[in-house]
């Protein structure tokens, strides 16, 4: 008889001040068959307390709490846990901050209005080695930083293209493929091939190269 190992949940914690939205999303996190919400914290110390006592795989840290700003949480969590991912929950930050989460180690940034479907995808993503950043923050980050030269620009299929145009425009695997009517697994595929043609490791490396090389062509 075959028997199956059972892929261990993903462990979450998540930190934001505000009562109804925080407990809200710990029911939605709960529910999900892949996660553990491990605890929920309404304040930086809180949850950095808690990841004291429980290591998890990525914390779900508000930008905005009150008197705290998630970056100095953010410091303290790389400082004690540097292998923990961090994704910054925000209703809204400035592009200057943007660079500043980033820079900081933060994996990602995730608008509070996009919707828990998302969020899933998101932390998903996030546990596999992707950034995830919104078009607008993208730009942002890239936008003081010289176009890397190459020698010659890679010839796409045109599958290829379409994919890249939907990472260009911020779109997760799930939305690449129900745009083209696709499956998942083929997305990921074709962006593996992208990876090995251009030379990035990383999404946010192929968002990147798209917006210095590529950005009009997509566009049309």
């Amino acid at each position: 008889m075959t028997t199956t190992t059972a892929k261990p949940k993903l462990k979450l914690l998540l930190i934001d001040d505000h009562s109804l939205f925080r407990e809200g999303l710990a029911r939605l996190l709960a529910a999900e068959d892949d996660f553990t919400l491990v605890a929920h914290c309404s304040t930086g110390a809180e949850g950095v307390a808690a990841l004291r006592q429980h290591p998890v795989d990525i914390v779900l840290l508000d930008y905005d709490l009150g008197e705290t700003r998630g970056t100095d949480v953010l410091s303290q969590i790389r400082s004690l846990a540097p292998q923990t991912k961090v994704l910054m929950l925000t209703a809204g930050i400035s592009e200057a901050v943007a660079k500043q989460v980033i820079a900081m180690g933060a994996s990602g940034i995730f608008l509070k209005h996009r919707s828990p479907t998302e969020l899933g995808s998101c932390i998903r993503q996030v546990m596999e080695g992707w950034s995830w950043l919104d078009q607008q923050h993208l730009r942002a980050i890239f936008s003081d930083q010289p176009a890397a030269p190459i020698a010659e620009k890679p010839r796409f299929t045109q599958r290829e293209r379409e994919v890249l145009r939907g990472v260009f425009e911020g779109l997760a695997n799930k939305e690449i493929a129900a745009r083209l009517n696709t499956s998942e697994a083929a997305v990921k595929s074709v962006l593996q091939q992208l990876f090995d043609k251009t030379g990035v490791r990383t999404r946010t490396q192929l968002v990147r190269l798209a917006i210095e090389h590529y950005s009009e062509e997509l566009r049309s």
